[in-house]
């Protein structure tokens, strides 16, 4: 792949011109930003990130390098590996010549969902209780005494963890009208049943580091058949600091956090508060947190351009799921009566 005049202007701010550069090739997969994979004559291998245009996105995607970065700090004040790529050079202002970047190391491996067919049984298990380590881990980073995402894209981080996440399902809703998204229920009835249930909120006290995109696309595993292992956790742009609950929803998709088994036991094993207790607050929390993601995934089809059979099978995996999580919240209401 030939470089590119923004990817060479990027690496000439740090000093690497282009016959240092010995190739670089641009990585799929990414929804936002630009990827591009750098490798130099001197053997050292990099990750180069830059943001798209300015165009349509969602409130809270504004200047998520700047999250990604924090995330990566963050991650790297752990004692011993943490998994994440080390940031090397950043550039946070847009404005500047060559605009905003991040250059990190590149981590090993392939994603997860890559290889998940060829994945044996006993390798897929051992993967599942070492992601949980991981992800404990992460979970023990301290805060910086607040809550929302680093960026203040939609505003200082917040005294509380109601108050963040007030913030965030606002922004996405605000979305969702003037884009005129299409969501199964009105934005007012869901901001209405959303905001019923956030004293649960009131639950978290400590801002946790949640990286909240843990889907498999993120997760690279590394080592042959029978030795597998994680060897990264990617894309830290969306993270913010709150539950650190609300990852267990991006692990689980689709799915059930509570019957992974493997992932619960590394969990349990390296969180700060030890084995997941499923209570009330907790599945009320998660469905919240499910919620939001969902709005995600329907309202950013708008800014995306999504159409065609894409749009149709995101609205049908999706919009029920949305539903779903919203069904909770009611019966979880009617519970508490």
């Amino acid at each position: 792949m030939a470089m590119s005049s923004a990817l060479s202007a990027v690496l000439g701010s740090v000093g690497v011109a282009p016959e240092l550069v010995a190739s670089c090739d641009a990585l799929a997969g990414g929804t936002y930003n630009s990827v591009t994979r750098v490798a130099l004559a001197d053997g050292r291998r990099w990750v180069v990130k830059t943001p798209p245009p300015d165009g349509e996105r969602l409130r809270y995607e504004r200047d998520l390098l700047v999250n990604e970065v924090a995330f990566y700090e963050a991650a790297a004040t752990l004692a011993g590996e943490s998994a994440v790529p080390a940031v090397v050079h950043h550039g946070l202002d847009p404005a500047a010549p060559g605009g905003a970047y991040v250059i990190m190391t590149e981590r090993p491996g392939r994603p997860w969902h890559e290889i998940a067919g060829v994945l044996t049984g006993a390798d897929e298990r051992r993967l599942r209780a070492e992601l949980g380590r991981v992800v404990g881990r992460l979970h023990t980073v301290p805060g910086p005494g607040g809550f929302g995402y680093p960026s203040t894209a939609l505003g200082p981080l917040a005294a509380t963890w109601r108050e963040a996440f007030t913030a965030m399902t606002d922004a996405v809703l605000d979305d969702a009208r003037a884009y005129g998204a299409r969501l199964p229920r009105t934005p007012e009835d869901i901001a209405r049943r959303l905001g019923a249930a956030s004293y649960v909120l009131d639950d978290v006290s400590r801002p946790a580091l949640v990286h909240f995109d843990l889907w498999q696309g993120n997760v690279l595993v590394a080592g042959e058949p029978g030795a597998r292992r994680i060897g990264g956790i990617i894309d830290g742009e969306r993270m913010f600091w709150g539950d650190p609950a609300a990852d267990f929803v991006s692990l689980a998709l689709f799915g059930n956090v509570e019957q992974d088994e493997d992932f619960l036991s590394g969990y349990g094993s390296a969180a700060p508060g030890g084995p997941v207790q499923f209570d009330g607050s907790l599945r009320l929390r998660l469905a919240l947190y499910r919620a939001y993601l969902y709005l995600i995934m329907l309202v950013e089809t708008v800014p995306r351009k999504t159409s065609g059979e894409q749009l149709e099978g995101t609205w049908n995996e999706v919009a029920p799921r949305l539903e779903a999580a919203l069904d909770d919240v009611e019966s979880a209401l009617r519970a508490r009566g």
